[in-house]
């Protein structure tokens, strides 16, 4: 018999003294054959089974509007039709029993509903007469085949189910599940009954399902509203995972290891999920946080919400997932580190060259990088490796290197430009002192201001390694300025190529003249032209020379500036550490001392090209030829003075003294140049001594012009080498004669039938060195000297033409 079935035919709604509560008690029958024929049945049902379609809909129908339950009506004729059919079924095919409620199934599903009985109706909360209710539960076991396995199984469900339910906000519902499921697992270890290992699977799968749907997100399930919650759905998941995880069909007890493994590796898959998941959603936003107003690249943003997620994983999430897995926080650094390298990757393939966007990206990359790596460190110090599992799973971003790549890059492209610039510029420049005020070249002034946009510009780079990328900005800057320093002073020779060679040492004969009438003087050979030189011989060439000059001043002085602008920037940078900027600017100073070095070259060239060169006519082709008194100093002085109202005219007061202080040099050596290798038109007497020395001392008042001209100690300084040799033009010659002879003796040793070697020429005269007294000597016009000619000249031979 159905009972539901007949129970449905013989009760009519005026058996019931209230019509709702009648329309319930159908109600509850109905949902008895649904459950019995439909949701257990002893046969499963096919897809097509006609009676379970019209079961179905007729049940669907009643559930809206009470069913009319007359024996003579169509729709309890229609009901017996289809559940006839459904309860007539059997296995074999021959039964003619009605299987419409066959056991356990039904009966634990009976026992379910019977539970919900624990729960309030309103708020679903466990009602306050739990104990009592309990009591009443359990004198149904015996009636349904219910143990405390079941029961614990069952009122686990209930607790967990209500908490879904009730959007998950009644914490002690979710403790009471959590506390409910520990018997359930204590109780699968010592079980093999494959009814219960059914429902249990059934159970734990639906209760696992739900909570790996959030899990596996639990970004977008749990914030800081409910965070508590978390805890107890974990470890719900969890506890599920172990159990299903087992063999049910052979064994139930596993290593401890064995059950860690599954938690360990259920914690890790939620994390990786629900880290994937957030990191695409902060792509997203990233994507529209940037517009026409908000320039800034995408990943640069994705890069501060990472860390910013990172911060959240480890602060909020990790210390509630530590608890089954240690190393929470690392696993969910590794993936966001995994995350964003693919996306840097795609980022970094083909980039070229720095532009503010790229080095913006690179920067946040590895600024996220270093704080990725520092949570992985800091949560796995503590594990058997020290944390080098994790940072294998962490393969570099290598933006730093990225970085300094496409700075050298940047600089090589800035250095090359400014190179090609420079070299164009040399070969247009005309060195004119009227081209600017300052009278310096312009493609100087152009040159530094280029450089000094090149370092704005690199300054202006957001990257990390300013202090680290910058020696090989500044020496490229300075490889620049020295190629302009050497190219500045390239073609204007030297100080040795102005310079004439020494002519030969010569003595007259005995009663000749000196000078032969209507005969050539002989001059002083001198070079022609330098190598490569505009300049030529002539005083023109002075503005030019001039204007090198202060070019060069000009460079020294901007690079002590553009250094002090580098250590600020360095120092402002955030990467400057303490002290790392005092070696920085080598370089520079390299160009610094090649702009010092460079304007002492061409100060000492242009001196000496003016007083060999410019004034070889009134120095060398004229003072003192013929004698002392007949073309003295004053055609000399006054082409001096033109040449330094020339100088004081373009000259920068910050190296004219230097170019002036050069040029009297030239003029003293010059002088002495006259003195003691003066050719064969120059002789003199003691007497010419006292007229030499008032000349040398008017050449030194010229340079020091009333107080008005170099410093009194500086030309006395340049003084010593003429003022050392002028005494020897006043002393006797048989003194002199004696003083060659025991110096010549002391240099060299006397040979036993052979004659001194003519001494050498002294990088410096001295009043000490024999070739400095044997050339007074020979320029010496007195019979004395002329007597001791063959001392005087012992082993020089063909050396010196006599006539």
């Amino acid at each position: 018999m159905i009972l539901p079935l007949e129970f449905l035919r013989q009760c009519k709604a005026s058996d019931f003294p209230d019509p709702q509560e009648y329309v319930a008690w159908q109600f509850r029958n109905l949902k008895l054959l649904e459950t019995g024929l439909l949701v257990h049945p002893l046969v499963p049902l096919s897809k097509s089974d006609i009676s379970a379609h019209r079961l179905l809909q007729i049940i669907h129908i009643a559930y809206e509007r009470p069913l009319e339950t007359g024996k003579d009506s169509e729709s309890m004729q229609e009901l017996s039709s289809a559940v006839k059919s459904l309860a007539s079924r059997s296995l074999d095919g021959r039964s003619d029993e009605c299987h419409w409620a066959d056991g356990f199934p039904l009966n634990f599903h009976i026992y379910r509903m019977l539970v919900e009985a624990c729960f309030e109706s309103e708020d679903g909360a466990v009602v306050d007469e739990i104990d009592e209710v309990m009591g009443l539960l359990k004198k149904t076991w015996v009636i349904l085949g219910i143990n405390q396995m079941l029961h614990n199984l069952c009122f686990t469900w209930a607790l967990f189910n209500h908490f879904a339910m009730l959007d998950q906000v009644d914490i002690e519902l979710l403790s009471a599940a959590e506390k409910q499921l520990t018997e359930v697992v204590n109780d699968a270890k010592t079980t093999e009954d494959p009814d219960y290992c059914d429902i249990l699977s059934s159970t734990l799968s639906s209760i696992m399902g739900w909570t790996e749907q959030r899990l596996l997100a639990y970004h977008e399930t749990f914030s800081t509203s409910n965070i508590d919650s978390m805890h107890g759905i974990a470890s719900i998941g969890v506890s599920a995972a172990k159990i299903l995880a087992k063999d049910t069909s052979k064994e139930y007890r596993r290593r401890r290891k064995g059950e860690t493994d599954v938690a360990r590796g259920r914690i890790e898959a939620y994390i990786r999920s629900s880290i994937r998941t957030a990191f695409a959603q902060r792509m997203e936003e990233a994507d529209s946080k940037r517009s026409s107003r908000n320039p800034v690249p995408v990943l640069s943003i994705l890069a501060k919400d990472i860390g910013d997620l990172a911060t959240k994983e480890k602060n909020m999430y990790s210390p509630i997932l530590k608890k089954w897995h240690p190393f929470a926080s690392g696993v969910a650094v590794t993936t966001l580190h995994s995350c964003f390298g693919n996306e840097l990757k795609q980022f970094m393939d083909g980039l070229t060259k720095l532009t503010p966007d790229t080095a913006q990206v690179l920067n946040a990359a590895d600024k996220l990088e270093k704080y990725l790596v520092k949570i992985a460190v800091e949560d796995s110090v503590d594990s058997d490796d020290g944390g080098k599992s994790l940072i294998r799973q962490m393969p570099p971003y290598e933006a730093e290197n990225a970085i300094t790549n496409l700075v050298k890059a940047w600089v090589k492209d800035r250095v090359d430009r400014l190179k090609g610039w420079v070299h164009r510029s040399l070969q247009q420049e005309t060195w004119n002192p009227k081209a600017n005020r300052q009278s310096f070249a312009p493609s100087s002034v152009e040159m530094l201001r280029i450089i000094d946009e090149i370092l704005d510009a690199f300054f202006q780079l957001p990257i990390p390694m300013h202090s680290t990328t910058f020696p090989d900005l500044a020496a490229g800057i300075g490889r620049i300025i020295q190629y302009y320093v050497s190219k500045a002073k390239s073609c204007c020779g030297t100080r040795s190529t102005t310079i004439p060679q020494l002519p030969h040492l010569t003595r007259c004969d005995v009663g000749s003249k000196l000078f032969k009438k209507k005969e050539k003087p002989h001059v002083l050979m001198k070079r022609g032209s330098q190598v490569g030189s505009s300049t030529g011989n002539s005083a023109s060439d002075l503005p030019e020379l001039c204007v090198r000059i202060n070019t060069l001043h000009y460079i020294q002085t901007e690079l002590e500036n553009l250094k002090k602008k580098a250590k600020t920037c360095l120092r402002n940078c955030e990467s400057a550490q303490d002290g790392i900027t005092d070696g920085l600017s080598i370089n520079f100073e390299l160009s610094q001392a090649s702009c010092q070095d460079s304007i002492r070259q061409l100060c000492d060239t242009t001196a000496y090209k003016l007083v060999f060169n410019c004034l070889s006519h009134v120095l060398l082709d004229t003072l003192y030829v013929g004698g002392t008194s007949s073309n003295r100093v004053e055609p000399l002085l006054r082409e001096l003075d033109s040449i330094l109202r020339v100088i004081s005219g373009i000259v920068h007061n910050g190296v004219r003294s230097r170019l002036i202080t050069s040029l009297m040099k030239g003029s003293f050596d010059g002088f002495l140049l006259v003195l003691l290798a003066g050719g064969p038109t120059r002789a003199f007497t003691l007497q010419d001594s006292q007229i030499i020395e008032n000349d040398f001392r008017d050449l030194r008042g010229l340079y020091f012009a009333n107080g008005d001209g170099l410093p009194e100690e500086v030309i006395d300084k340049a003084s010593l080498e003429v003022k050392s040799i002028l005494p020897l033009l006043q002393t006797d010659t048989g003194i002199l004669i004696q003083r060659f002879k025991q110096t010549i003796s002391r240099c060299y040793e006397s040979p036993a039938k052979s004659r001194f070697p003519m001494p050498a020429v002294p990088a410096q005269w001295s009043p000490d060195d024999p070739n400095t007294i044997l050339r007074v000597l020979c320029y010496r016009n007195d019979e004395v000297s002329w007597m001791h000619k063959g001392d005087l000249t012992p082993g020089i031979g063909p050396q010196i033409r006599c006539f």
